[in-house]
């Protein structure tokens, strides 16, 4: 159930205002005006020197104007050619000649890698697999250990940032098994894959530019460029722009490296914190739904106090700020878990902009730590759209009027809120899960 924490009141006290003497301000009015002293002329023998001093400002000079860094070219004849126009920006920026040459010589084109991009599932995947698959039992007891071995270290971390120690270590787990597989693919080669691709030159050329500077600083060395083909490095798998600007150096010896445990879990953990991480609350707090309610405020932020009073209730105990706001999630309609999401859900988003993946990490943080997980089952008989299914339902619901601000086949939030404003003038409970049942009438058209 809520428990609300007591409002707190603020006691303001007014100032004493001491009053000086009318005398005193009288006599502070008539203080003597300070006069200019006037030099006197130098006088030896019968001539009168005046002294002059002449004072010469030697302007400085204009500083040239820097040189433009040329831009990209609108399209590239092959691979090399790309690789020659990206040198010329690459040292025009600053960047050590030697060392790009370098680390374009090693550089091959992969196909793979580009396809991957691109490419997209048959079937869009149902949060209870992203569940099952976050707490599974070998995920979980290695994870179990690990904490055990780390626990000094992620306490120090959670006093230092306010971060729970088992979402830094579930994060862990979930992007490398702990340390144990951070990626095999040459990332000059990946990235460099993917910026001669072209649909997303501008993030990998700047992955590449972060990856040189962090070659130079000393904080990466030229035998650990091995990592997952979107770019991801180390045991956390920061990409190297977010690493450049967001990595710490947790070990204390003068260099922030991603393949180093102590330098992966810090930064980590600094980064939900500057993601807007609150400690104390945890990232979702599971609910009942009472009769009656008025699904159409799914995917709302509201207070704690609100929520409490429209007969939504936590299963556990729970001591809340009656001000603190919290966004209903049915993960899978009125018919699975009901979650109330905190601020630091959307903290774990900030790290990977997917809830099912918050979700997850949530999950597995409670796992690891002893927690209990979820207590309403899933409605595991559902089944999900394909993804032409997907696309083929962004088009029609668009056209009834539903924008779901484009038909990219990805089932993301704008599509949720639109099929939710169509089940509500449908006859459907509007809880925006979108399966095969409930999506029938408009895949059968």
């Amino acid at each position: 159930m809520f428990l609300f924490l007591p409002e707190m009141i603020m006691m303001l006290k007014k100032p004493y205002i001491a009053v000086l003497s009318v005398l005193t301000l009288a006599g502070c009015a008539t203080q003597p005006t300070m006069q200019p002293q006037v030099q006197k002329p130098v006088r030896q023998g019968n001539v009168q020197i005046e002294e002059q001093q002449t004072v010469r400002v030697t302007p400085k000079p204009t500083p040239p104007a820097p040189k433009p860094i040329p831009t990209p070219k609108a399209n590239y004849n092959s691979f090399d050619d790309w690789k020659m126009d990206f040198a010329q920006r690459a040292i025009a920026q600053g960047h050590n000649g030697n060392d790009v040459q370098r680390l374009l010589a090693s550089a091959s084109l992969k196909s793979s890698v580009i396809s991957l991009d691109s490419g997209q599932p048959e079937f869009s995947k149902m949060p209870w697999e992203y569940a099952d698959s976050a707490v599974s039992d070998g995920r979980v007891s290695r994870g179990k250990s690990k904490f055990a071995d780390q626990r000094s270290y992620l306490s120090g971390l959670e006093s230092r940032y306010g971060v729970n120690a088992e979402i830094v270590a579930a994060i862990w787990g979930m992007e490398s098994s702990y340390g144990a597989v951070t990626g095999s693919t040459y990332l000059p080669s990946a990235l460099a894959s993917l910026a001669y691709d072209g649909r997303r030159q501008e993030f990998a050329e700047s992955q590449l530019l972060s990856l040189m500077t962090l070659l130079e600083r000393g904080d990466v060395s030229w035998s650990q460029l091995e990592g997952s083909w979107a770019g991801g490095m180390g045991q956390t798998q920061f990409i190297p722009t977010t690493w450049l600007n967001e990595g710490v150096d947790g070990d204390y010896n003068g260099h922030k490296n991603p393949w180093s445990t102590a330098d992966a879990l810090a930064s980590t953990a600094s980064y939900l914190n500057n993601a807007g991480w609150v400690r104390g609350l945890s990232p979702f707090y599971e609910v009942t739904i009472p009769a009656g309610f008025d699904y159409s405020k799914v995917g709302s932020k509201q207070t704690a106090a609100y929520w409490a009073s429209t007969g939504i209730d936590t299963m556990a105990d729970v001591t809340l700020d009656a001000n603190t706001l919290l966004e209903l999630w049915l993960p899978a309609g009125k018919d699975g878990p009901a979650l109330l999401l905190s601020k630091n859900f959307d903290a774990i988003k900030v790290y990977n902009n997917s809830s099912n993946y918050a979700l997850g990490v949530s999950l597995l943080g409670r796992a690891i730590d002893g927690q209990i997980g979820l207590r309403q089952s899933w409605p595991r008989y559902e089944r999900p759209l394909s993804t032409s299914q997907v696309r083929n339902l962004q088009e029609r619901l668009t056209r009834a009027g539903y924008d779901t601000k484009g038909a990219d086949g990805v089932i993301g939030t704008n599509t949720k809120k639109a099929f939710q404003r169509w089940q509500q003038d449908n006859g459907q409970t509007p809880d925006g899960f979108i399966s095969q049942s409930s999506a029938a009438s408009l895949t059968s058209w």
